[in-house]
């Protein structure tokens, strides 16, 4: 006999009423970790040892006024430009104005799609199952879309602006000094959370290859850099449980369980303006709810990883096909350093470019003209996921 089901009403005002008061208990939190301010550099050249402390301390930081007001705009006509090219549905090969659409032709993975203010993939076995609990989904309004592109990979080949934003020197500098001055890329991201439509991410840890690895540390899987074009609120941005990224093992839908709802209480929410920059290390516990809000959120993500951490290991299945990680993929992969430094010099003429070790040692130059452009197709393939 099949027993019977069982209609589950969910009382959205509460949840509603719940959440506000989350973010703004969360909001109070985050601001009393000390873990934010303008990129700075001691004497020697290193990254700055309050800042250094404080990562290490809640395994994320907020550097404050990094992208300036012409590399801002330039970031946004490029999103416009990109959103106007996404195809009219999924599975479409044209835009809304009949071009070829993005990702068309492509072999790696490029758009995702969510229904609107749904999980995706929170509960389900996708990216290895590491998103073991559902979040809350909220009611859409009735004329919202039937689907929306939430999230873009492979973003360096779709947007200049972007690939600059790759080669800001400050930003290379900091990497350098976290992870080592031969760091490697992991890969790029544009995240998308719209105002009443943004799909939520479940809580998650990303890394998925060395938790059983001896050498094992807090910074093993690297860390993502996250440049907000807009600025995040609680109601729209990540979440992060600080200090997580210390700890091999965690039971995250245990977390959950003990809760009693998917507000994780030693949460705070990554809280930032227009041109921020933040770096969150990518073993900490993170997540973010759908966006209910008025405001926009739009990350510009890409990661780096210490060479260590990538060289000869065999990983992949989640942002790029399984593969062992020779010393000739992450050179090829690390040409992108290369074509983002000088796409940068070319527009920021004024800066002093960024000196990438491996490149420079190997007596390497490159070039960012017509020849990179047609090389960067589908670059993504070559992702460093572990």
């Amino acid at each position: 006999m099949n027993p019977p089901v069982v209609a589950r009403t969910i009382d959205h005002a509460a949840q509603a009423a719940a959440m506000e008061k989350y973010m703004a208990e969360g909001e109070e939190r985050a601001h009393a970790l000390g873990n934010r301010g303008p990129i700075r550099f001691a004497g020697d050249g290193a990254l700055h040892p309050d800042i250094v402390e404080a990562y290490w301390r809640c395994g994320f930081y907020v550097f404050e006024g990094v992208l300036k007001a012409d590399e801002l705009a330039d970031l946004e006509r490029d999103l416009k430009d990109i959103m106007s090219r996404f195809p009219v549905a999924r599975g479409e090969e044209v835009d809304a104005q009949g071009r070829k659409a993005i990702g068309v032709g492509q072999q790696a993975p490029s758009l995702f799609w969510s229904k609107p203010l749904a999980d995706p993939f929170g509960g389900t076995a996708a990216a290895n199952g590491r998103h073991p609990v559902k979040m809350y989904e909220p009611e859409a309004a009735k004329d919202a879309p039937e689907e929306i592109v939430y999230l873009m990979l492979g973003t360096l080949q779709h947007s200049e602006a972007a690939l600059r934003l790759y080669g800001h020197p400050e930003v290379l500098k900091m990497v350098s000094a976290i992870n080592g001055q031969d760091f490697t890329p992991f890969n790029e991201a544009l995240f998308i959370k719209e105002p009443g439509l943004g799909a939520s991410v479940a809580w998650h840890r990303d890394g998925v290859t060395h938790w059983d690895d001896p050498e094992w540390d807090q910074g093993t899987h690297g860390f993502n850099c996250m440049a907000q074009l807009y600025g995040c609120t609680p109601a729209n941005g990540l979440w992060v449980v600080p200090g997580t990224h210390k700890l091999r093992q965690i039971d995250i839908a245990a977390m959950v369980e003990a809760a009693g709802t998917d507000r994780l209480p030693e949460a705070v929410p990554l809280v930032a303006k227009p041109g921020d920059l933040a770096i969150t290390n990518r073993q900490v516990v993170h997540g973010s709810f759908a966006n209910n809000s008025k405001d926009w959120r739009v990350t510009f993500n890409f990661g780096f990883h210490r060479r260590k951490s990538v060289l000869n290991v065999e990983a992949g299945g989640i942002h790029n096909a399984r593969a062992v990680y020779d010393d000739a993929r992450i050179r090829r992969r690390s040409r992108m350093i290369g074509y983002a430094i000088d796409a940068r010099r070319q527009r920021f003429p004024d800066e002093t470019p960024f000196v990438y070790k491996p490149h420079a040692e190997a007596g390497e130059s490159w070039a960012w003209d017509d020849k990179a452009k047609l090389d960067v197709f589908d670059y993504n393939l070559e992702d460093l996921s572990i």
